[in-house]
């Protein structure tokens, strides 16, 4: 794919560069690299390797969803004498 001073222009709005008339032909060079390593890769045939989420099979063992903590929600609510339905009340702050 061929890009012209006018694309390279274009390309140049979007994506909001400055770039100096001096060094369109320099950019266009470096573009046309790139555009043909992505032709390189797109022609590279695939078809024999399947995807893949992560590059290592390993399996994560999950442990048993256990509560292991003893509930302490009563104990602190006596702790306070200003809770309603097991809520902390505070004062209003914001109008």
């Amino acid at each position: 794919m061929a890009l012209d001073r006018e694309d390279i222009k274009k390309l140049a709005v979007l994506s909001r560069i400055k770039i100096e008339n001096s060094s369109i032909e320099e950019i266009s060079e470096r573009l046309h690299r790139v555009l043909d390593l992505v032709n390189q890769l797109s022609e590279a045939d695939t078809s024999s390797v399947e995807p893949m989420a992560h590059p290592l099979n390993a399996v994560q063992r999950a442990r048993d969803d256990k509560v292991t903590e003893i509930d302490l929600r009563e104990r602190f609510q006596k702790l306070n004498h200003h809770t309603h339905d097991g809520l902390y009340l505070v004062p209003k702050v914001i109008e």
